[in-house]
């Protein structure tokens, strides 16, 4: 199955909230969590994700040119490896809220280190 509507794999800076939320909170809602509890402009274009308490939602919001856009997705028997911090927000890439999306726990992944040589002697 394609995956048409996902977070951008290119995107560096996507923010988790790490508390739970009220779902019934609509784009204005999410946007006065960024504003007043994170300190951050929502209409940056960042992504921003969110969860319920029984962590088998997602909502994710950003801001693309003219409007805010909001990513929904709810589970029907699972629930999502939410990564348990003390911190208001973790800073993730767009590569990893995909792995979130997908199930794996991300606070447990860890991809190779980046290795850089400017020669072989």
């Amino acid at each position: 199955m394609t995956q048409v509507m996902r977070p951008d794999l290119a995107l560096t800076q996507v923010f988790l909230y790490q508390q739970p939320i009220d779902f019934r909170k609509a784009h204005l809602g999410l946007c006065a969590i960024i504003e007043c509890k994170l300190g951050h402009d929502p209409f940056t274009g960042h992504l921003y994700a969110f969860t319920n308490k029984r962590r088998n939602k997602i909502k994710c919001l950003f801001w693309e040119d003219n409007g805010f856009v909001l990513y929904y997705k709810s589970l029907s028997e699972e629930k999502f490896k939410w990564p348990k911090r003390d911190d208001k927000v973790m800073t993730l890439t767009g590569k990893q809220i995909n792995w979130l999306l997908d199930g794996y726990d991300i606070s447990a992944m860890k991809g190779h280190k980046k290795l850089h040589y400017e020669a072989v002697f």
